[in-house]
């Protein structure tokens, strides 16, 4: 079973998104290239075939980016929700934060949550709107546990 702290949570919330902009940038680079070849020698529409072409690839990478950043706001959303979540747990049972690992980056209904120091392991219920929790003691099956840090 992979448990969560709360550093590797707080650390794991942005992703590399280098690449893909690069890729824009070649594609739009591309694209501007072709259409100065295109203007400068009109006859020949062997360039603004290829332009157009740059500009498909430039929308396609523009879009797949769009995507990306929908998703990653929406994983950061619910990621964000589990921090305050761990603080109140270690709060609550008087432990460092360090010692509370989770086995999901997300907080949801079932959420395993182990106290590291005093090796119990409960499950999380959640109230329907996210505001209160219940721990209930909760005995897991496999306790060979992979932490990340």
């Amino acid at each position: 079973m992979v448990f969560y702290t709360l550093k590797y949570i707080e650390q794991n919330q942005n992703t590399s998104k280098t690449i893909l902009y690069v890729l824009i940038a070649i594609a739009a680079l591309a694209m501007i290239a072709f259409t100065v070849l295109y203007l400068r020698h009109r006859f020949n529409t062997r360039y603004r075939d290829l332009g157009i072409i740059a500009l498909l690839f430039l929308l396609l990478f523009v879009g797949t980016q769009y995507e990306k950043y929908v998703q990653t706001n929406l994983v950061k959303s619910q990621s964000e929700q589990i921090v305050p979540f761990i603080k109140s747990v270690a709060k609550d049972y008087d432990v460092p934060e360090s010692d509370v690992l989770v086995n999901s980056t997300n907080l949801q209904d079932g959420l395993i949550v182990r106290l590291d120091s005093k090796n119990i392991d409960y499950q999380l219920e959640l109230n329907d709107d996210n505001n209160s929790y219940m721990l209930k003691q909760a005995h897991v099956i496999n306790h060979e546990v992979n932490v990340k840090n």
